[in-house]
């Protein structure tokens, strides 16, 4: 099917690139859904100085090589923005905005974060008309003017130093006491140091002001109630990021109360052929290299997943009605001793049955599948369902379990 793959993943960003990467060279027919630009927020990084191996890189020019990258192993993308999935049967279903739906066998989902708004009157009244949230995108149009930056955070103070570069004066908004930022001591120091900023302390933002483009902000002392107003040209909100998985609501997925995904070492959600990755899932540190780590992670998962999924499609389903599934572990001799007795057993049962081995070693998927928590372990199946289990340890009693299970008495 023109629109069926091996691996989609859900977000363009440094997760999702590194993802598709490990996908493509994979051999995996993997896509790519992105609603905007490649690269995610690190294309609004003027400059990344903590990525291995570069010692100064912007961040547009880093997501072009992974792109380019990932295109050399043959991957696809498409600008596609998802508004809903189905992820309750073997194949995961996401449906766009434009009335398009995609299937595969796996989902990475790196959907990344977007600005946190406050939704104060004059916000989003004046977005785009004064009011931003990228530095990098905008701060060249507020040349010599005066720009308020709402925020503290790394992402506040070092966005706004770039400010200062066009803009006459910034005033940043800090809702905490004098001398208190969130950012690290080596941007503070900065700021404290660059002439054109100012701090305005114990504050928050109670609206912007303007009537075609900004001209205000009215501010409230957090301590006192004391309201004033600074007149500016640029407001630049810093105030946090929020994920943007509302379109998996209702989905089955976990997540917390803020839409982060919760994962497990794989990058596994609650959901099997489900991943998360990056800025959407629970995490502590979100920066470009731990979301690359978390893309390899999730893709090699996956690329397992699958594996064992098609092995078990053809193996087990595709083998008739009666399977006997052997799960031993490669590195434990007693469960390979215990396969050499159920092969001799079988054969003596007068009705053999086709022997699927699972060495969990290595492969876990269908271990996790069938609730297998330890080997050896011999499970009758019935059309993929299981009908049971071998439990003598014996040849001959367990010959007579065999021949039961296939003749049905």
């Amino acid at each position: 099917m023109e629109n069926s793959y091996d691996l989609l993943i859900v977000g363009g960003g440094p997760a999702g690139l590194a993802a598709a990467i490990y996908g493509g060279r994979a051999r995996l027919r993997t896509l790519v859904l992105n609603r905007g630009d490649y690269g995610g927020q690190a294309t609004t990084t003027r400059e990344i100085v903590n990525y291995p191996g570069y010692i100064e890189v912007g961040g547009d020019e880093l997501m072009a090589d992974f792109k380019k990258h990932a295109e050399h192993f043959g991957v696809e993308f498409r600008k596609e923005q998802a508004v809903s999935v189905d992820f309750s049967g073997g194949l995961k279903k996401i449906r766009t905005r434009k009335g398009k739906e995609f299937s595969a066998k796996a989902v990475i989902l790196a959907c990344g974060n977007e600005p946190r708004l406050l939704n104060i009157p004059g916000e989003k009244e004046l977005k785009g008309m004064g009011v931003s949230y990228c530095a990098t995108c905008d701060a060249e149009f507020f040349e010599g003017m005066r720009v308020v930056v709402v925020g503290s955070g790394d992402q506040a103070i070092e966005e706004g130093m770039y400010i200062t570069k066009f803009a006459e004066e910034v005033s940043v908004v800090v809702l905490h006491g004098e001398g208190v930022l969130d950012c690290n001591k080596q941007s503070a120091a900065r700021a404290f140091a660059n002439p054109k900023m100012r701090f305005i302390w114990d504050s928050t933002v109670a609206e912007v002001q303007g009537a075609q483009t900004v001209s205000a902000v009215k501010l409230k002392n957090v301590k006192t109630g004391a309201e004033s107003v600074v007149e500016c040209q640029g407001v630049f909100f810093f105030v946090g990021m929020v994920p943007p998985t509302g379109f998996l609501q209702g989905s089955g997925l976990e997540m917390d109360d803020r839409g982060y995904i919760p994962v497990n070492g794989l990058m596994e959600t609650n959901i099997e052929g489900v991943y998360a990755v990056g800025d959407n899932r629970v995490k502590y540190l979100r920066q470009v290299a731990t979301c690359v780590g978390d893309g390899a992670t999730a893709a090699v998962a996956a690329e397992r997943y699958i594996s064992e999924m098609d092995d078990f499609e053809r193996d087990v389903l595709g083998a008739g009605d009666k399977v006997i599934l052997y799960f031993f572990n490669a590195y434990q001799s007693e469960t390979i001793a215990y396969g050499t007795l159920l092969e001799e057993a079988n054969q003596m049962s007068g009705h053999p049955q086709r022997v699927v081995k699972v060495d969990t070693a290595t492969r876990k998927v269908l271990a996790q599948k069938y609730g297998v928590t330890a080997v050896p372990a011999a499970l009758l199946l019935e059309k993929g369902e299981r009908a049971g289990e071998l439990k003598a340890a014996d040849k001959s009693a367990l010959a007579r379990e065999i021949a039961a299970f296939a003749t049905g008495k």
